[in-house]
């Protein structure tokens, strides 16, 4: 990453150093600019961002990339819960062609939003490539991890990344960065050709309300989260029926609003309700629309919830969040808010009993700027680590009470069922390796434990397999396989990955002489790799030799030329054999003379003229002078040969001199030699 980032400098925008300089020192404060603003989306709209304010996040991690480096600079977040389990088909378009998008998905269910600056085992795919236009992921792309490229303009690593594959109930962290100084000229941002679905189907809807102590405010809970600028201020979007005279609807505010989308909504009247039964319906508001989910579906014009307003009652204990991972804290949740100074500091207002002993340490709320809150964190001395079933009591605590609600009234004692599921651990993970002599198979599985369920494999960066044991993997070609393993019981989630360093391949390989003169002595070279411990030579005349290497060799002198085949049969301790070859061809004699006599006829006998069996002729020169002293040939490679041509034309029969210097390899003498030869036609 810091290569591509330098290159792009050095090579594009010199002038720009101390403006980047400035945007690495400039923290991110715009709203979608953090993880924990970021922007709720889904699978059916096309995000705009005309513009991307200049700042840094921080590095990420990104696992199969080295060199660090990567940095959320420029950058915008995007949030969103998978509701079908496939594969996640998204696209970046850049405004600008010429525009540099990175980014990098993590499932983050469960953790902390900052963890995504830490935990390289949270990121699912990501894209660095230098590439510039669109980029994204694609049912073509071969791997899920691209780094950054090493030199600019990039070629390479391809800008689309393999699509990968979500998980159902899992929620998600889209990181798209840009770095290109203070040129930042937006993009858009889709999602589409994937089989996963991150839509939610569900029809936005009220869910339910109940009215304030006093009457005067309806508390509306939704079904889903929706968007906050969808909401009316003056309470347009709500009807009440049937409607006291004189009472009306005035105002209506968010809760929980965190930014873009909220799950509630407090409308306020212009006076009390009497007791009675009432509904609150959907309304097109003075912004021509009812609510909006994330997606911009409307809650249906005339979809109301029914409520009843009777004297203020106690607030019992209403619901729990279902836990994840291991909790520490548990979240309780009130249909009425409750006073914030009613909740024991010290958790004393609750105990849980189960399966495994647990103790309460403190309890807060969320409260707001009334001092009230629906909602209690139940704050225990160690995570709940294993499966099991428990209960949450509520008692009076310290303070001599239970919890006070809004209306002043304290809470009954009551208590409420909830489950945890084991931690898992994806290092469980069994690689049983099988060597073999052509290749390797590594049988990899996970053991029935801790109630897992789902299991995702990736071999290699590129396959993925989605099950508790997968096919063996078959490796022909030797070294280090990696395998990357995640894993999840529907509470916890791990991941791990193992490298498998495949080293036992053989490979015989031998280096010998191609041309011997006789007598000359011939040297072997053994060149096989991997563990070895035997070794079988053929030489080839009938002498075998067992040894790493056999000592030079001189072949019997048979008067003619004779080809001799060397063989190395090479073997290891699994019972594996590999053979190499090689053809040494021995020589008549290496006696160097230059013919009297050459007939260049085309026959195939004799048709050249040049020193015969120079195979020991260093700096050679062969000249040929016809009968005025021109030379009409010269050559410094011996198996250069002399036609009886010149420039194509060939010379008359007669007779030729020629000069032949060279330096005899075996003794380093100069030799120098002349003569007659007759061309022959």
């Amino acid at each position: 990453m810091l290569v591509k980032r330098l290159l792009f400098l050095f090579l594009f925008i010199i002038g720009m150093l101390a403006a980047v300089q400035d945007v690495r020192a400039q923290a991110c404060t715009t709203v979608g600019q953090t993880p924990a603003t970021a922007f709720p989306v889904c699978g059916t709209n096309v995000f705009t961002q005309n513009s991307v304010p200049v700042c840094l996040n921080g590095d990420v991690p990104s696992p199969t990339c080295s060199g660090g480096g990567y940095q959320a600079i420029n950058p915008y977040w995007y949030k969103f819960t998978c509701f079908t389990a496939g594969t996640l088909g998204l696209l970046i378009k850049p405004n600008n062609s010429g525009d540099d998008y990175d980014w990098e998905l993590f499932d983050i269910t469960g953790q902390s939003l900052n963890a995504v600056f830490s935990d390289a085992s949270l990121v699912v795919a990501s894209n660095w490539s230098g590439v510039t236009g669109n980029t994204g992921t694609s049912a073509t792309a071969t791997s899920l991890y691209e780094c950054a490229s090493t030199q600019l303009p990039a070629t390479g690593p391809p800008p689309f990344s393999k699509m990968p594959n979500l998980i159902q109930g899992h929620d998600y962290l889209l990181l798209v960065s840009h770095f290109s100084g203070s040129d930042q000229s937006g993009y858009q941002l889709s999602f589409g050709g994937g089989t996963a679905s991150i839509t939610d189907t569900k029809p936005p809807a009220l869910q339910s309300a109940t009215a304030s102590c006093d009457g005067s405010r309806i508390q509306l809970v939704l079904n889903k989260r929706m968007q906050c600028s969808s909401l009316d201020a003056d309470g347009t979007d709500f009807v009440l029926s049937p409607a006291p005279a004189g009472l009306k609807i005035v105002g209506a505010s968010a809760g929980n609003c965190s930014g873009f989308d909220m799950d509630s909504v407090t409308v306020t009247l212009n006076g009390p309700l009497p007791a009675g039964n009432y509904s609150l319906a959907a309304n097109t508001g003075t912004d021509n629309n009812t609510l909006l989910d994330i997606c911009g579906t409307p809650v249906a014009v005339g979809q109301s919830v029914s409520f009843s307003f009777t004297p203020a009652q106690p607030t019992s204990m209403d619901s729990l969040t279902p836990p994840r991972c291991a909790p520490q804290v548990l979240q309780l949740v009130f249909s009425k808010r409750i006073a914030c100074s009613s909740i024991d500091a010290d958790g004393s207002d609750f105990t849980v009993v189960g399966s495994s002993p647990v103790t309460v340490t403190g309890a807060s709320g969320q409260c707001d700027a009334n001092g009230l809150t629906n909602r209690i964190q139940v704050q225990l001395s160690a995570p709940i680590q294993t499966a099991g079933s428990f209960r949450i009591f509520l008692k009076a605590g310290t303070d001599g009470n239970t919890l006070v609600d809004e209306c002043g009234l304290e809470s009954p004692p009551g208590s409420l069922p909830f489950t945890t599921g084991d931690t898992v651990s994806a290092a469980l993970l069994t690689d049983v390796v099988h060597l073999g002599c052509r290749a390797d198979t590594i049988v990899y599985g996970y053991p029935s434990v801790d109630g897992v369920n789902q299991w995702q494999w990736i071999f290699n960066g590129t396959d993925t397999i989605l099950q508790q044991d997968p096919p063996p993997q078959v490796h022909s070609v030797f070294g280090t396989e990696t395998a990357r393993l995640m894993v999840s019981n529907g509470y916890c989630t791990d991941t791990t990955s193992v490298s498998v360093v495949l080293n036992n391949g053989i490979k015989a390989g031998l280096e010998a002489p191609n041309i011997l003169c006789p007598k000359d002595d011939a040297h072997y070279i053994n060149k096989s790799t991997g563990t070895l411990d035997s070794w079988i030579w053929e030489l080839g005349d009938g002498t075998n030799y067992s040894g790493e290497t056999p000592p030079d060799h001189v072949y019997p002198q048979t008067g003619i030329e004779t080809k001799y085949t060397v063989t190395l049969i090479v073997g290891n301790a699994a019972g594996c054999y590999d053979t190499a070859a090689q053809q040494i061809d021995v020589l008549r004699s290496c006696y160097i003379a230059v013919p009297n006599a050459f007939t260049p006829n085309g026959d195939g006998l004799n048709d050249f003229l040049y020193p015969l069996n120079a195979y020991k002729a260093d700096n050679l020169t062969f000249k040929v002078f016809n009968r005025f002293g021109l030379m009409v040939f010269e050559s410094h490679v011996w198996t250069q040969k002399w036609d009886g041509t010149v420039n194509g034309h060939p010379e008359p029969a007669g007779t030729y001199v020629w000069m032949l210097e060279y330096t005899d390899r075996d003794t380093g003498k100069h030799i120098f030699q002349k003569g007659t030869a007759m061309l022959i036609r």
